[in-house]
């Protein structure tokens, strides 16, 4: 893979390369050997060649032995967000094409947001092993443990009116809880208007921020947090009842560039059919993926204080609920506390 150093600790990928085809290659073998000859014929290169993209390999850190008969062997992967892994399990055709990523940085939301500025291509991710600054809605600060967490920002110059972009959180949602449900036993759940639930914590959350002027929208930073592979224990106190990870659910640790790159594909389906078809179809997914019907909830939003129970979404994303005093309140924004489990 082609990609260039911007400053100490990150790099951006450029283009596909022999040398990330040769890591896809050695890694879909399973841990059997693949012939150098093979690798020279498929990929158009020396055999000199072959074995220096090795040795560059070699470098980040994958384990890869070799042998004058067999070829070589994939032994260690990485469980690291550099461009290799990401690039060796991407499936999709423009998101994370372009990949800065940084090993620490106070917001990924920060960087893509300067980079969009500086004319970043739609589709550029930014990803980070740890953030000192993190950020959730509502001002909150987001838990970036340093290499057990997925910190990604993704711009997007979509071409729907300014109205629509906040049914990108909703999108985002969606496509989060449909990568997470099959690696996760407990139940997925989406809540309004920007967490995602396993077993009634949260493991995913969203923060999407706009620049846009009156008929056309410049970027969209779409901030993606996912707690991957942080034990329990490792949450901070106050976050213990309330936050899970990936690994804490299914039991085992999984590849983070895996999880990244399944939800970027499912991410860039639902975003295209929305271009073709408008957002009707991620409404109607994200409404079977939540279970928010009839919960008892506390709202803040703005200055205003809301207690009643949730009747669903609009057409537009709106959260609609009954207060207390029978009125059908219409909320735009805000955050909501549930008064109660969820039943069943």
């Amino acid at each position: 893979m082609a990609y260039r150093p911007l400053r100490k600790g990150a790099y951006v990928v450029m283009e596909s390369s022999a040398r990330q085809h040769m890591l896809s290659r050695l890694k879909r073998a399973g841990g059997g050997w693949v012939s150098g000859g093979d690798l020279s014929r498929e990929l158009r290169i020396s055999r000199t060649a072959v074995w220096k993209h090795v040795c560059s390999l070699r470098s980040e850190g994958y384990v890869i032995e070799s042998s004058t008969r067999k070829g070589y062997l994939l032994r260690e992967s990485l469980d690291r967000l550099v461009p290799s892994e990401i690039e060796a399990s991407l499936r999709t055709a423009r998101l994370g094409r372009r990949v800065v990523c940084e090993r620490e940085v106070d917001s990924t939301n920060r960087l893509a947001r300067d980079l969009a500025i500086a004319g970043a291509a739609e589709g550029t991710i930014v990803v980070a092993e740890s953030q000192t600054a993190g950020r959730g809605r509502m001002g909150r600060r987001w838990f970036s443990p340093a290499g057990e967490g997925i910190y990604l920002s993704l711009v997007l110059r979509p071409r729907f009116q300014p109205a629509e972009a906040p049914k990108t959180t909703l999108l985002a949602g969606v496509a989060l809880a449909e990568a997470l449900s099959p690696i996760v036993p407990t139940r997925v759940r989406i809540k309004w208007p920007n967490d995602v639930l396993a077993g009634g914590r949260k493991i995913a959350g969203i923060l999407v921020e706009a620049a846009a002027e009156i008929d056309a929208i410049d970027y969209l930073i779409i901030g993606v947090g996912i707690n991957v592979n942080t034990p329990r224990r490792r949450f901070p106190a106050e976050l213990r009842d309330r936050a899970t990870s990936i690994a804490a659910e299914a039991g085992r640790p999984v590849s983070r560039a895996e999880v990244l790159a399944d939800f970027l594909g499912r991410f860039e389906r639902l975003y295209d059919r929305a271009a073709r078809e408008g957002f009707g179809p991620v409404i109607r997914r994200w409404r079977e993926l939540s279970d928010m019907a009839g919960r008892r909830v506390r709202v803040r939003s703005f200055d205003r204080r809301l207690e009643g129970t949730i009747l669903g979404i609009d057409d537009d994303g709106a959260l609609l609920m009954t207060a207390t005093d029978g009125a059908v309140e219409r909320v735009m924004a805000g955050d909501v506390e549930y008064m109660e489990e969820a039943k069943g």
